[in-house]
């Protein structure tokens, strides 16, 4: 567990870091500042806090009577990091814990694991799949540390979809039979045909979600659902697009093959997850229709995941081959692209969230990695609407109004992107919502 070094109003607990109220006053001087949006620096800049807003970024003196001042000493100021599709339960709880545990042991693991993710520099997450809406109300309360999170809830799978995780017996299935453990705790969701899609979206939107997540294809992780095939009717998946739009957000779906994505996109998905086995013209389809492309660097390297089934391991092989045909493609045709991780099931790799973030410097520059794991992100989230529950300020950005999310880095990640997968050794300041989580900038 890191240490907090107190350079704001910041209680040290026994059971770890309890954010209190932020400084009415910050200011930061001699910082190159990477706004989110332009690729060169603000050079020898201040950066003003007042509250969890951002006041003024100015390269002249700013009059700051009373403030808690931190010299950044020629440091990297950049916005705080967005990872687009993250599992705050998912990623830090093992496998076999959904087959022995209970919601109360993935809770915890997932609270445990939030700091850990803001201590990697991600101050922000949209969390595509699972139940973290206690933990997202007891960050935002500063009870816990921990990112922003905009949660989409239990992903919603039909029967014999990418989510449905029961085991064999469980069908056929008896109406007179309680909800499956995970369904009735809101770790997953099961809904099929339209009536149904249109309760169980209703439940998930009462929950609190900011946009809803649904599977239309075949996944990896999962056992009775191969890659090829197609969930969900378009009636149904068009039934999860009016609710959503009813409560105007979106939703986003889980998608790995071509005619899956197309019909997605047809029904008014507005997020495809992976896509890695897309044809150009269906990535055209999506530029056309203002479709986000949410992707992630999975490789099949030194991080890649590994199955005991395999029938999941040959999956695995099989979309990771698409990855970097994917991420070429979506460059040429101007798709939009977000960034995010997916980590699954081991919070050791959790651990590599930053270096998932470096890699897209096999198809982007450095620029356009911290762009897209910032303003670009950001600007996914909003899509969120009124949904989004962070509206305050801006996310993404280092700009007057915007949120006090911020890191110093011990060097220049425009030039080497490489820095932002280690954290823990050149993120020296660590900041959200005005509130110094980490510094080791000797102030």
């Amino acid at each position: 567990m890191n240490k907090i070094v107190l350079s704001v109003l910041i209680t040290i607990t026994a059971c770890g870091a309890n954010a209190q109220e932020p400084a009415s006053r910050t200011l930061t001087t001699n910082v190159n500042v990477f706004d989110g949006v332009n690729d060169s620096l603000i050079e020898n800049a201040s950066v003003l806090i007042e509250g969890n807003l951002i006041a003024a970024v100015a390269t002249e003196p700013v009059e700051a009577e009373g403030a808690t001042m931190i010299d950044g000493a020629g440091r990297t100021m950049i916005p705080g990091l967005i990872d687009a599709h993250w599992h705050t339960l998912y990623c830090c709880n093992p496998q076999s814990v959904v087959v022995t545990g209970d919601i109360l042991e993935v809770a915890i693991r997932g609270a445990k694991g939030a700091e850990g993710t803001l201590m990697r520099g991600f101050t922000s997450v949209r969390d595509v799949g699972g139940n973290s809406f206690a933990i997202k109300r007891m960050i935002d309360a500063g009870e816990i540390p921990g990112p922003r999170i905009l949660p989409s809830g239990p992903p919603v799978t039909q029967t014999g979809g990418h989510f449905d995780y029961r085991p064999y017996q469980a069908v056929p299935t008896d109406p007179a039979e309680p909800l499956w453990y995970w369904y009735a705790v809101g770790l997953m969701a099961q809904a099929d045909g339209v009536p149904e899609v249109i309760k169980r979206s209703r439940e998930i939107m009462r929950m609190g979600a900011g946009q809803l997540k649904i599977s239309t294809g075949g996944g990896v992780s999962s056992t009775y659902d191969p890659l090829d095939v197609r969930q969900y009717t378009c009636a149904e998946i068009e039934a999860f697009v009016e609710v959503a739009d009813t409560y105007n957000t979106y939703v986003a779906s889980h998608i790995f093959t071509d005619d899956a994505a197309r019909i997605a996109v047809e029904a008014g998905v507005k997020s495809i997850e992976h896509g890695f086995l897309m044809s150009r013209e269906t990535m055209e389809l999506m530029r056309d229709n203002d479709v986000w492309l949410s992707l992630q660097p999975l490789l099949d390297d030194e991080d890649g995941f590994t199955f005991s089934e395999p029938e999941s391991q040959r999956k695995w092989i099989e979309v990771t081959n698409g990855t970097d045909r994917t991420y070429t493609m979506a460059k040429e045709v101007g798709v939009k692209v977000a960034f995010g991780t997916d980590i699954l099931f081991d919070p050791a790799l959790a651990e590599r969230q930053g270096a998932f973030l470096a890699k897209l410097q096999r198809w982007y520059t450095p620029f356009e990695v911290l762009e897209m794991a910032t303003s670009i992100n950001a600007e996914l989230l909003a899509l969120a609407g009124p949904r989004n529950p962070y509206q305050e300020g801006k996310l993404g950005v280092i700009a007057e109004g915007a949120y006090a999310d911020l890191i110093l880095v011990d060097g220049n990640p425009l030039e080497d992107i490489d820095l932002v997968a280690d954290p823990h050794g050149t993120f020296d300041l660590i900041m959200k919502d005005g509130v110094i989580f980490k510094n080791t900038t000797g102030e």
